[in-house]
């Protein structure tokens, strides 16, 4: 029965340390990049597989305690990779209450999954919360017209409605003042680019929502990287206000998200105020952070919180910010190496959407 034990001990803690090493291969191939997904849930396994070692062995010898150190050297990275997404991470923007009469940027996001028709939900919640932007990923024609009841509302509006689970809808109370949909990297998976007249500025909202790296729809990260840090490009590109958002198909920790922070000099205002987790709604133990907000330094967050389930497979996420002074402090710095991975990641992206 020990023998047993131990075997299965083994099995697991080389499973588990594996699942670390992967991810480090820069490999776009989707069973390469799966692995950036579970790190808060990698790092709760290995807690508990260095707990059970001193259950599992009597009287460990050196191949045992060198198991050990490893699962600790691992828990100890995940630990440091995790930090900056919890209470104990520093963060990138500072919190603030709006001046008296000053109207608050509150943005709603939401991938509603497609197929899912429980309408009433998600137009409960645009009406007990009245936000001055929606953002409505995976909509259809079926979707557009059940929302017509709050969305109607709404004077601003731009419409793409697929049923590809590709469709976008975006609406807002503030002026558009012009939009674009653009195409940046396939031709059947659509973006936005819209400026807002908001506090007598003029704000860029980019929302995306590229295609993840699963078998099912692409089996490499190559697409979804470029669209990424092309539209961090256009951001950074534009030198004011901007605010980057959707279901971006890629965790706050990712070596993408990281280079896109950096290259476009944008915030992420999740770090040291938590996960903030809505991708997979219906299982608890797999949750990780896919919907996202990064905003120029000219921001300052009022509010940011997970909202309640619609029955999407996604919770819809909500932030509220003011415009303040331009404060680019917290602003991640690129080195010329990193620079270039950035351009052959989008020219490799772009390309690769070409011949598709």
């Amino acid at each position: 029965m020990e023998s047993i034990t131990h075997c299965l001990y083994w099995i697991f803690s080389t499973l588990a340390i594996l699942s670390i090493l992967i991810p480090a291969i820069r490999n776009t191939y989707w069973t390469f990049r799966v692995f950036d997904y579970p790190r808060f849930q990698k790092f709760i396994i290995l807690l508990v597989l260095v707990g059970a070692w001193f259950f599992v062995f009597d009287n460990p010898n050196i191949y045992e305690y060198s198991i050990l150190v490893i699962e600790a050297i691992c828990a100890g990275y995940l630990f440091y990779i995790i930090i900056p997404y919890t209470d104990f991470g520093k963060t990138m923007i500072d919190k603030t209450l709006p001046n008296p009469g000053e109207k608050v940027l509150d943005i709603l996001v939401c991938n509603v999954y497609q197929h899912n028709r429980n309408y009433q939900k998600l137009i409960d919640l645009v009406k007990e919360e009245n936000p001055s932007v929606l953002f409505f990923l995976e909509t259809d024609e079926e979707w557009q017209n059940a929302l017509k009841t709050v969305t109607d509302d709404y004077e601003y509006k731009i419409e793409v409605p697929l049923a590809n689970t590709y469709g976008l809808l975006f609406y807002s109370h503030f002026p558009v003042k012009n939009y674009e949909i653009n195409y940046l990297i396939d031709d059947d998976i659509p973006s936005i680019v819209a400026d807002l007249e908001y506090n007598h500025q003029i704000v860029r909202l980019f929302g995306i929502h590229p295609t993840p790296p699963v078998p099912q729809e692409n089996p490499e990260s190559t697409e979804r990287d470029a669209e990424i840090l092309l539209v961090g490009e256009k951001a950074e590109a534009f030198g004011k206000p901007a605010i980057v958002f959707g279901d971006l198909n890629d965790v706050a920790w990712s070596r993408t998200t990281k280079l896109f922070l950096k290259s476009s000099g944008m915030l992420d205002p999740r770090r040291g105020r938590g996960m903030f987790n809505t991708f997979h709604a219906k299982y608890w133990f797999l949750r990780w952070p896919l919907d996202h907000f990064f905003v120029s330094p000219h921001f300052r967050l009022v509010d940011m919180k997970v909202m309640k389930s619609v029955d999407s497979d996604h919770f819809p996420i909500w932030i509220s910010l003011v415009i303040r002074n331009e404060d680019t402090e917290n602003q991640l710095d690129i080195s010329e190496e990193e620079e270039v991975e950035v351009d052959e990641k989008i020219r490799e992206g772009i390309e690769k959407g070409d011949a598709n």
